[in-house]
């Protein structure tokens, strides 16, 4: 791995799931939120574009820190080089809900 490690994250968003790539991520002075910085995009030197990866450099550019709500990550990888970020529509049914108390309250 290289001295600056990658971390890939991917997320849930109003439907949407998102993989990013960043050089940093840590937990956030605002409870229940993760920060990421240094969005990382692959460069491109070919004619071919990829659709989903310029949507998600158009929705985070100029960004310099982005705050992400805990429940809504589903998995943080430390990878040895970045990937190619996207954003794809969630199906129904992968995605967990929110849990809930095992217990509901009493109403005597």
């Amino acid at each position: 791995m290289s001295d600056k490690p990658i971390y890939k994250i991917i997320f849930f968003s109003m439907g949407q799931i998102y993989e990013v790539y960043a050089r940093q991520i840590y937990q956030s002075d605002l409870y229940g939120f993760i920060e990421i910085e240094e969005l990382v995009f692959g460069e491109r030197s070919q004619m071919l574009v990829d659709p989903s990866e310029e949507r998600l450099k158009s929705e985070f550019e100029g960004v310099n820190r982005s705050y992400i709500p805990m429940h809504s990550v589903a998995r943080i990888d430390e990878v040895a080089k970045e990937g190619v970020g996207k954003i794809s529509e969630a199906k129904g049914n992968n995605i967990a809900p929110f849990p809930m108390p095992a217990f509901p309250k009493s109403t005597d």
